[in-house]
């Protein structure tokens, strides 16, 4: 297990020069953005635009902060999304274009390369501990909240933790937050 704090995240710019973004995780260690396996990044979004574009990836993009966008994805119906909506899922080979619905706002982008690994994202509303079993190759919580960790850790907002294939952790939360669950498996 690995906790890292939201001070330790790689500051980078986009892909396509339109803003910046913080990587919190990347498969290999070091890896660019044109060779990752999976790559975890928040991003904050001030001005609408296009979604830099990664053939042979899947996306997942969860409003963390703020309003909200629409999100026009090429071929499919533009959808809402907003801090109470699903992670939505979609390949990140596509045009995709957002346009805010009020202010900027911050973004938890999940990227895996299609065919080497897959992903899961869920938002997991916390009231109070609970046991976390995490099952899949790789597991990382990010925190819509303080919570303490494993009785010992105190993990803040946007932090992570990075658990490997079967680790358990306790999860105690004093306030109702929202934990962001994510899940990557090798493919195959």
């Amino acid at each position: 297990m690995r906790i890292v704090r939201a001070s330790e995240y790689r500051r980078m710019p986009w892909k396509n020069g339109g803003g910046e973004t913080y990587e919190i995780a990347v498969f290999p260690p070091e890896a660019s953005l044109q060779d990752f396996g999976w790559r975890i990044s928040m991003a904050r979004v001030a001005s609408d635009g296009p979604f830099s574009i990664f053939p042979g990836v899947d996306r997942t993009l969860s409003i963390v902060e703020g309003a909200g966008f629409h999100l026009a994805v090429e071929g499919f119906d533009p959808v809402e999304l907003r801090p109470d909506t699903a992670p939505y899922l979609f390949s990140a080979g596509l045009a995709a274009h957002a346009r805010l619905i009020s202010g900027p706002i911050q973004a938890l982008n999940v990227m895996t390369r299609r065919g080497r690994f897959d992903h899961a994202v869920q938002i997991m509303h916390v009231q109070e501990s609970f046991d976390f079993n995490h099952q899949k190759d790789v597991g990382i919580l990010i925190s819509g909240g303080d919570f303490t960790l494993n009785n010992t850790n105190k993990i803040n907002k946007n932090d992570a933790v990075i658990l490997n294939c079967r680790e358990k952790c306790v999860i105690e939360s004093i306030d109702s937050i929202n934990l962001i669950s994510i899940s990557i498996s090798s493919s195959g």
